[in-house]
């Protein structure tokens, strides 16, 4: 619904190929106390890790639509989702046997919840539409003689008569209401072979929750355990973890914007075509994800090059300091990468740039730029960089993932670039959801307009290409209302203070940890732009406490992680966004200064090397409170590291996760 989405998708694979697939998995590991421990597995750092040679695009999970459609299930459990199955498909039965009285033919053999349909000699779908629209009602109008319609569990017999209703009004006949067995268990329309006999959903949670206080409490306990932005900064760097203002979310609960069928007629929906149409001015066509818009767009690139007989063009430049999703994009899109180097402050090498694209001019496709860097600083050479793939043939695709540093200041067309994306989910406040829902509109150059994506059914792209990227011709078009109303709020100049905030916070927390961390990167000025890059390197060489092991300590003190290893070996990435308050660097800083005080105990013998109070963190409650306690530190050193937040402790669920035992024992199920 929701005109297309949000929506989560699922597929299985056999064992064999489980360590290929794309999308994000849940697996269990354990912890350092032999505790199961859920983790992302195999697909959450592999477009980092690989890069050109990942298979998967972990920006596009729809998790948060994941969750939903998992808490339908643990509250309905096997048998109500079975009881669920038997009221559609004996409603189906119902309905096809109905519509039978009155001459109208049912053509599937088998089915389950979708029928079609086959009007008598002589009559026409055009009634049915027109009868049916009297009725509030949309039915799939195949051609002049067929329709189709699907049932739901939110379908009653009263739907059925009106149905029935419906149809004889259109032949001119008289329809009488049917007496439905409400008892009726048959599977009607599925072959004997093709049911289900063996049990699913066996696991005790699919058991336990019927009723709706079981339901919420069960929510609340998880929503506990997550450390989030309602608690805490999130300073993930290159994720862009903002503010999510709670009026820009409140349009998400009209059934005016949920209530929609991607498919209506277009007369049906002029409120979302008009919210849409608005912020096409601005942002244009609407994929599903960042990393959708990442494939639109460079699909876009190939058909234009088709269309002018350069189809052969499938190289790729992708610079070492690009989002992580590009490599796998460009793989995606059937294009070969060949990555290009950066110089030791940061900024892509023009003259390697150069050389490679000067090489591979005669198949170059395009080049993948991401700005300002994932190295966090403002490139004075990226215009420059702009003609040198235009000179050899290129397109240039620069990535959104960081427009949070751009809104107000520049832009991709101003800088040369031929596509970009738009990260709704990250520059303009859709929540991230635990990776999605996310919204990835791409904007290009006029010479590619012709060559957008477009769809079958309602046609939202370029001229000479039906082709679509997303089922829905919008995407995931209800979260838009979050964007327009982000947008419509702050305005041009509000826009552009969200976007200097940004820029100011991360040299604020830069000038007060450069003293106690290396800022890797700070640009030709001195400057970082939105995020920094904090250099571990030299700490893992000398005590051997790893990024890693930061990061998990950051969660004693209250905090999420930032981005750890990426997009440098032994690093953290942090961007604050515009969202924090200076209380809240603060007391980031703070801690950040604390971890550099025990690691300075470690640097001065005062405390053992791989035996101190980071490498063992975070630390649960259970750990606390245990009778035993064998570390040579004290509890509260562990626990309570910053005084102030005593009355406010955040408690990890599970401690130290056994990363590589879950790597190597991929388990995805009890």
């Amino acid at each position: 619904m929701g005109f297309g989405g949000p929506h989560a998708g699922y597929f299985a694979t056999t064992e064999a190929y489980k360590r290929e697939m794309p999308g994000r998995i849940i697996g269990i590991s354990i912890d350092a106390l032999g505790n199961p421990a859920y983790r992302l597995a195999l697909q959450t750092r592999e477009q980092h890790i690989k890069r050109e040679r990942a298979t998967s695009n972990i920006c596009t999970a729809q998790a948060l639509l994941a969750i939903m459609s998992g808490f339908y299930a643990l509250y309905h459990g096997p048998e109500g989702l079975i009881e669920i199955a038997h009221h559609i498909n004996c409603l189906a039965g119902k309905l096809s046997s109905e519509l039978a009285k009155l001459g109208v033919k049912q053509l599937n053999k088998h089915f389950f919840d979708t029928l079609l349909f086959e009007l008598p000699e002589g009559a026409c779908t055009c009634k049915v539409k027109e009868a049916a629209e009297k009725h509030g009602m949309n039915f799939r109008i195949i051609d002049k003689q067929h329709f189709g319609i699907s049932l739901d569990e939110t379908t009653a017999r009263e739907d059925i008569n009106e149905i029935g209703q419906v149809v004889a009004e259109a032949l001119g006949k008289q329809h009488e209401e049917l007496v439905c067995d409400p008892n009726c268990q048959k599977f009607s329309g599925i072959p004997t072979e093709m049911q289900r006999t063996s049990k699913f959903m066996q696991a005790p949670m699919f058991f336990k929750y019927r009723s709706e206080t079981d339901m919420m409490r069960y929510m609340k306990k998880l929503e506990n355990r997550d450390l989030s932005l309602n608690r805490c900064m999130i300073p993930l760097g290159s994720c862009t973890m903002k503010l999510n203002p709670a009026t820009s979310m409140y349009a998400l609960s009209w059934p005016e914007f949920g209530n929609i069928h991607p498919f209506v007629p277009a007369d049906q929906v002029e409120g979302y075509l008009e919210l849409i149409n608005e912020m096409e001015k601005d942002l244009c066509e609407m994929p599903n994800s960042g990393a959708s818009g990442e494939y639109a767009g460079l699909l876009t690139i190939r058909r234009y090059q088709e269309a002018n007989g350069q189809g052969h063009r499938n190289i790729c430049l992708i610079p070492a300091s690009a989002h992580g999703t590009n490599p796998a994009s460009a793989a995606m899109a059937g294009m070969q990468v060949v990555v290009v180097a950066c110089d030791e402050h940061g900024n892509i090498n023009l003259d390697d740039a150069k050389a490679k694209a000067e090489q591979y001019k005669d198949n170059l496709a395009a080049f993948m730029v991401t700005y300002p860097s994932t190295h966090g600083i403002y490139e004075d050479g990226i215009r420059t960089l702009v003609k040198i793939v235009h000179d050899n043939g290129g397109q240039v695709y620069m990535d959104g993932a960081n427009m949070n540093a751009q809104v107000g200041l520049t832009s991709p067309g101003y800088i040369g670039a031929d596509v970009c994306h738009l990260n709704l989910h990250k520059t303009f406040a859709i929540p991230h959801g635990g990776g999605g829902p996310g919204v990835g509109p791409i904007g290009v150059a006029e010479h590619l307009k012709p060559y957008l994506p477009s769809h079958i059914l309602f046609h939202c792209g370029g001229d000479k290409q039906e082709g679509a990227v997303s089922a829905a011709p919008f995407g995931s078009a209800q979260i838009l209302t979050i964007t327009y109303c982000y947008i419509k709020m702050l305005g041009g100049e509000g826009l552009k203070k969200a976007t200097m905030g940004a820029i100011m916070n991360a040299n604020y927390l830069k000038e007060r940890l450069q003293d106690y961390y290396p800022i890797l990167y700070t640009g030709n000025h001195g400057h970082v732009a939105h995020e920094m890059i904090l250099d571990i390197n030299g700490i893992n060489k000398t005590v051997g406490v790893a990024a890693i092991d930061i990061a998990k300590r950051l969660m004693d003190f209250g905090f999420h992680a930032p981005t750890v290893a990426f997009p440098v070996h032994e690093t953290l990435m942090v961007e604050p966004t515009e969202s924090e308050p200076i209380a809240e660097l603060d007391r980031f800083v703070e801690a950040m200064i604390q971890i550099r005080k025990e690691i300075k105990d470690i640097e001065d013998g005062k405390a053992e090397k791989g035996n101190n109070i980071i490498s063992h963190a975070p630390y649960t409650a259970e750990m606390l409170m245990a009778n035993e306690w064998n570390f040579p530190f004290t509890r509260e050193e562990a626990g309570f590291p910053m005084k102030s937040d005593v009355q406010d402790k955040y408690f990890p669920h599970v401690t130290r996760i056994d990363d590589a035992y879950g790597d190597r024992n991929l388990v995805c199920k009890f």
